[in-house]
């Protein structure tokens, strides 16, 4: 007798978006199907659609979901009782460490470029830029230039991008990221 498949009725979006995830991971964007993923999750298409009008909508429920962790880790980073200097230094930090220890997400939030999704995820990357530049901004003793702080988030998100792939988590490349973003805050300071 073979396994029952999954009913509409037991095929949540967490699950959906688990296996989908996996999909955009391993193949891209491209390459992925709504029939792919139905697959994996042993459900016809039409079932899925019932969840997501279209991979495109799917995608952007991932990435919308990782934006969330990132701003979460950052939010838990501010929170805490150190000196302003401090937090700044730790939410470079965290960027980073989100980065590396969640290298499939970030290339999905920041790295995949296609047209059909960059408008929908452009929001969540546009929001997530703003909630940064402004956490940047409140744990300055100064007033930033809009430059100063943008050319901060390239460092950061240049760091993530060469490491990507060459570490397997943060902790293999800890005292070069310990170092940027020193190096980071003297630039922003100066």
């Amino acid at each position: 007798m073979s396994p029952r498949k999954p009913t509409s009725q037991e095929l949540t979006k967490e699950l959906i978006l688990e296996k989908a995830r996996l999909q955009f991971v391993e193949k891209g964007f491209q390459r992925v199907s709504m029939r792919s993923i139905a697959q994996l999750l042993g459900c016809s298409h039409g079932a899925i659609y019932y969840h997501f009008k279209n991979k495109a909508e799917l995608f952007y429920a991932v990435v919308e979901e990782d934006f969330s962790k990132l701003k979460r880790r950052l939010e838990e980073t501010i929170e805490g009782p150190e000196d302003d200097t401090t937090k700044l230094y730790s939410v470079l930090l965290s960027y980073i460490e989100f980065g590396l220890n969640h290298q499939s997400q970030y290339e999905l939030m920041f790295l995949i470029r296609n047209s059909e999704v960059d408008s929908l995820s452009q929001a969540s990357a546009s929001q997530s830029y703003q909630r940064f530049a402004e956490t940047v901004q409140s744990l300055s003793d100064k007033k930033l230039k809009i430059v100063d702080v943008w050319s901060a988030f390239l460092a950061l998100h240049g760091f993530v991008s060469h490491y990507r792939g060459y570490v397997e988590s943060f902790e293999e490349a800890r005292l070069a990221a310990q170092a940027h973003v020193n190096f980071i805050i003297k630039g922003l300071k100066g």
